[in-house]
């Protein structure tokens, strides 16, 4: 299942590492933040090179439904409660400032990616006081906001945030137009790293400095990110004959909390939320297809896909270095829902930091940051997912009971740390509940932390 950005989009080719190489900076990843990273650090005299294990955008990037905002849904009152005023206005003020990078980024390079300056808007269906709330600290934070209850929804709201002159755009187009003025690896998977040195396999790479934009850092120790993050599923249609909103919307309430935008005559219907590993029965395509019938009865479907995104215990993304052990490792993960913008922050945080300039906006997201209660919380939360699933099913499950798969054998356990995996009927894969590695029905991996597939000789612990 392709995303609509995959389909009309191709990819120029880019030769795998042939032989042992040095750089300035290696950059693993060669999805959005790894392509901004290393183009920023470029523009400024470093030599850098990405390595990507498939071909550029073909992680997270091309599952995008592509909103580039600093509307982050229900964020800046909790900032504000949580870290105070002047860190809340430092993540507003940075996600702002990637909307304006974007901009300025398609004019300067001549990108032809269907580059749109649109409202955001948050709406509910049954209280607009959590609305009024955040658009007071938005306006606090130097962000425009305003409530409303007119919208070109086909619903009627209680109320809708605008968040105005925000972006969207077609992102593989805008990617593959600033990678080609960059060395790209592609078909080069890493497999592992030892202080400076990158691991391909066959060949290695030695650097300066190493950024870690995969998605998912792969590497446990140090910085033991497996245990800070979750990574969480939601669902897209692509439809026809549904309708032209004016902007980008998306839904705070449990039950309602459906993403809409349009991308030419198609309108992305997205929603399905949950934790991955956590989708048992199946049926978030169904549902998706219910209220799509309910909203827009004569819409038909082209294109269906998913996304998988990572989640910091407090809500912010964990960018900069790595860990304090590694000091010329970097970091960009745990962007939420919020991957465009995230992406563009994490680049300018991450090459100012290399070429020796000051970035106002690294405290909030450093990686090192403090902890608040609520980060206690939610860490005590993660180890109690990552326990149960360590532990399910070892005293029970029988090898006639779980080789349903073909190439799983002794599974079907994570690759990463030995996990119980889940089967999720709607797209046919294995998922991790601990830390949200994928894998094909074949063993075959999808998505990281696990950086190897799934043999005959995993672990069943």
């Amino acid at each position: 299942m392709k995303s609509i950005w995959n389909e009309t989009t191709e990819i120029f080719p880019s030769e795998p590492l042939t032989r042992d190489i040095t750089a300035d900076v290696v950059v693993i990843g060669g999805g959005m933040a790894g392509i901004l990273t290393a183009y920023y650090l470029q523009e400024q005299g470093v030599d850098v090179v990405v390595l990507e294990a498939n071909c550029i955008g073909s992680g997270q990037t091309e599952d995008t439904t592509a909103k580039i905002t600093s509307q982050h849904s229900l964020i800046y009152d909790r900032l504000i409660r949580e870290w105070g005023e002047q860190k809340a206005r430092q993540y507003a003020q940075a996600n702002q400032e990637a909307v304006v990078a974007y901009a300025n980024l398609v004019k300067k390079l001549g990108i032809d990616c269907e580059f749109q300056r649109k409202p955001a808007y948050l709406y509910t269906l049954s209280d607009s006081e959590v609305l009024e709330r955040e658009a007071h600290a938005a306006k606090r934070l130097g962000i425009e906001a305003k409530v409303t209850t007119q919208t070109t929804l086909p619903f009627p709201v209680q109320g809708a945030l605008m968040f105005p002159d925000q972006a969207m755009f077609h992102p593989l187009k805008f990617l593959t137009a600033v990678a080609e003025r960059i060395t790209i690896y592609a078909e080069t998977k890493v497999e592992g790293v030892e202080k400076m040195s990158v691991f391909t396999g066959r060949h290695t790479v030695r650097a300066k400095h190493l950024i870690f934009a995969s998605h998912y850092p792969f590497v446990n120790i140090p910085g033991f990110y497996f245990a800070r993050m979750h990574q969480e599923r939601s669902y897209v249609l692509a439809l026809e004959q549904a309708g032209h909103l004016d902007g980008m919307y998306i839904g705070v309430d449990k039950d309602a909390s459906w993403s809409m935008r349009n991308t030419g005559n198609l309108l992305l219907f997205g929603g399905g939320n949950h934790r991955t590993g956590e989708n048992k029965s199946g049926g978030k395509y169904a549902e998706l297809e219910k209220q799509a019938r309910n909203f827009w009865p004569v819409s038909r479907e082209v294109a269906r896909w998913s996304a998988q995104d990572c989640i910091t215990l407090d809500g912010i993304p964990y960018i900069g270095n790595f860990s304090k052990t590694r000091p010329d490792w970097y970091v960009a993960t745990g962007f939420g829902k919020w991957g465009m913008s995230s992406s563009m922050v994490a680049a300018r945080i991450i090459s100012d930091a290399i070429v020796g300039q000051t970035n106002i906006y690294k405290e909030v997201f450093s990686p090192q940051r403090l902890w608040k209660w609520r980060t206690i919380q939610n860490f005590l939360k993660e180890g109690r997912y990552a326990a149960v699933g360590l532990t399910k099913g070892i005293f029970t499950e029988k090898i006639e009971d779980v080789k349903e798969h073909a190439g799983i054998g002794r599974g079907p356990r994570c690759a990463h740390m030995g996990c119980k995996l889940e089967w999720n009927p709607d797209e046919g894969i294995w998922e991790c509940p601990c830390h949200g590695s994928r894998f094909q029905a074949d063993g075959e991996i999808i998505d990281n932390p696990a950086n190897q597939t799934l043999s005959d000789e995993t672990s069943s612990l």
